[in-house]
């Protein structure tokens, strides 16, 4: 597979207002891959992406791939909202901030899928998996132990 032009990105992922800063971010969710930044210098992990380390300040940040582990460390329940792919509702939707195992603090915020979704709470152990939203790979989670979203 070649190397995506900056056009192509945007065509693939119309919806989403890419820059300079982030653009490696959503190559990244193309090839299924959560792309994070870490400094070369001090070894911190931030997102959203940014052009220098919010700790030290160096602009040697890097989009590193992240092991996709983490736990719920806050939750919400949409009961409404705009229409998307595979949102229903009728049940409540629960959106999940999960703390990444990489760094205390780093956090990336998506939905819950899949077996016990509808039971997930703070505290649960969850492990990134990817669906597909408006043609393209979505990063979500589902609690660890449950089937991968992509087997099904």
């Amino acid at each position: 597979m070649h190397p995506l032009s900056d056009a192509e990105l945007v065509d693939r992922l119309p919806d989403i207002l890419i820059n300079h800063d982030n653009k490696a971010f959503y190559r990244g969710w193309l090839e299924r891959r959560l792309l994070l930044n870490r400094c070369l210098q001090c070894d911190t992990w931030h997102h959203p992406p940014k052009p220098v380390c919010p700790e030290c300040w160096s602009d040697a940040v890097v989009p590193t791939p992240v092991c996709g582990e983490g736990t719920v460390h806050l939750l919400i329940r949409l009961r409404q909202g705009p229409p998307a792919d595979g949102v229903d509702y009728s049940t409540p939707h629960p959106v999940a901030t999960v703390e990444l195992a990489e760094q205390e603090g780093l956090r990336y915020t998506s939905t819950v899928i899949g077996d016990g979704a509808a039971d997930v709470a703070i505290g649960d152990s969850v492990r990134l998996t990817w669906i597909e939203r408006n043609g393209a790979p979505y990063p979500v989670f589902e609690r660890s132990g449950a089937s991968s979203a992509s087997e099904r």
